[in-house]
């Protein structure tokens, strides 16, 4: 079978630039599909932490004509695991102090629509007959909407080949002022229900989602929750209609990172043959944060945006209650002012049973997941998750609201599941403070079982969450779309 190359277009990339899971899935997925033979190279914007790190590279195409579009060049480096890099450098659009979408003011970029435009429109020229380059992607993928006008771009362009665009959270949609549509050079004909018109904006996922070869988004329980409300954010519509066209496969992790046997943040290291490590590193975590080394007392852990869709807000209710169970917490995150004034009264109210850190910390974020008993992830949706994965691979049982890419890959905790060895975790459904706490109370009254307790923890910790499985899907999904 010859060679298949795909061009993977994407907003983020770590270590380069990250905002969150896309970030890690665009580091990650590519080096995993090019371990089992897939020809991928990265498309990114050209953000000055970008250009920074991009170390040797050459030039291998200008765009100085691209109607609407300021002038541009692409760079060509490498990645981490040798994955080729495709840098779109256009400091008009990208040499600026802040994130990818906001400045340091925390408002997004007034030029958004510009500056991801010409990222769209950028993959669709590499993947039609208007290519500079003399590599050809077989296929294009997409990730959410900062590249959701590529699949449109290619719908009108000479010799395109195929797209798929990646869902990795529906919640944001890049929608724009209707004028965009001629300030972006995309035929008018498009700006309607059958194309980019969304409740009378230009909607980048909704062209995506529309012109798309093919759909997928990161775990399939999400795939289904987002053809209805409230999850499907106003696009549940068009995503039923395209549900033969959609396929969910759930992210991995990279699992040379995120390794308690080799981790290099951990107080001492240990493995699913010998866990005898793991209480030291809980003994570490709660000098660290603060409080009581009471090695008997459950410890739950909490790394995550503070934020409603992360139902944290539930936890800080309860959070007095847990106390009383006894039970330990440590949290560390950022997020929306109210809940981060929330967390650290009750760390001032509860010292040495609740520690608290806002902002962030890789170590930290290692440190919790290795010192905690237990994870708590309440999320209210969650398209797919990651720190449920890594709390599994480091015998850290995750308590989880049975939604999106937890329910995908949680395995409640029951005499029946624990039994047949499939148990990984506790799960509640519906989003009350009650329904929380009751599944926090049956994790700490196991906890007490010291049998069944380490039966738990090895469950988790035999579970595969390799990239290669999930790269082994995606691969399955592009050669479905080239009809091979």
């Amino acid at each position: 079978m010859p060679e298949l190359k795909v061009l993977f277009a994407t907003s983020e990339v770590a270590p380069l630039v990250k905002t969150g899971g896309l970030g890690d899935v665009s580091g990650a997925l590519p080096a995993a599909l090019r371990a089992i033979g897939v020809d991928v190279r990265i498309l990114v914007p050209g953000y000055r932490q970008v250009i920074a790190q991009l170390g040797r590279h050459e030039t291998v195409a200008t765009f100085d004509t691209l109607p609407g579009f300021p002038p541009a060049r692409l760079l060509s480096g490498t990645m981490a695991h040798d994955v080729p890099l495709l840098v779109l450098d256009c400091p008009a659009l990208y040499q600026r102090d802040g994130g990818p979408y906001q400045g340091a003011s925390g408002h997004d970029w007034a030029d958004n629509a510009l500056r991801f435009g010409l990222l769209s429109k950028v993959a669709a020229v590499l993947g039609c007959n208007e290519s500079p380059l003399g590599w050809r992607p077989d296929l294009v993928h997409c990730n959410d909407w900062q590249t959701g006008l590529t699949p449109a771009y290619l719908h009108f362009a000479q010799g395109a080949a195929p797209s798929i665009l990646a869902i990795h959270n529906l919640l944001f949609q890049g929608n724009f002022p209707p004028e965009t549509v001629n300030e972006l050079h995309l035929p008018p004909s498009c700006f309607s229900i059958d194309g980019v018109e969304y409740y009378g904006k230009l909607s980048f996922l909704k062209a995506g989602l529309f012109y798309a070869d093919h759909i997928t988004t990161v775990s399939p329980n999400y795939a289904k929750e987002i053809q209805q409300e409230p999850l499907g954010f106003g696009m549940q519509g068009l995503l039923a209609m395209r549900r033969n066209k959609l396929t969910g496969i759930l992210n991995g992790i990279d699992t040379g990172e995120w390794n308690p046997a080799t981790d290099p943040h951990l107080a001492q290291k240990y493995s699913r043959a010998r866990m005898t490590g793991k209480a030291a590193n809980k003994q570490a975590l709660q000098s660290r944060m603060g409080l009581n080394l009471e090695p008997d007392v459950p410890l739950l852990g909490v790394v995550s945006r503070l934020t409603h869709q992360k139902g944290l807000d539930l936890l800080l209710e309860i959070a007095p209650l847990l106390t009383g169970l006894p039970a330990q917490l440590v949290m560390l995150g950022t997020g929306e002012a109210q809940m981060e004034a929330a967390a650290r009264d009750l760390s001032r109210r509860y010292p040495g049973q609740i520690g608290v850190h806002i902002g962030f910390s890789e170590d930290l974020s290692h440190q919790i997941e290795a010192g905690a008993d237990l994870f708590v992830m309440p999320s209210r949706f969650e398209p797919c998750g990651l720190n449920q994965l890594y709390s599994q691979r480091y015998g850290t049982p995750p308590i989880i609201h049975a939604t999106g890419g937890l329910a995908d890959s949680v395995v409640d905790c029951t005499p029946e599941t624990l039994k047949d060895g499939s148990a990984s975790g506790f799960a509640f459904h519906g989003m009350t403070a009650e329904n929380l706490y009751a599944a926090i109370q049956r994790a700490v009254g196991l906890y007490h079982d010291q049998a069944k307790w380490k039966a738990l923890r090895k469950n988790c910790m035999a579970k595969d969450f390799s990239w290669e499985r999930s790269a082994e899907a995606y691969r399955a999904v592009y050669l479905k779309v080239l009809g091979r």
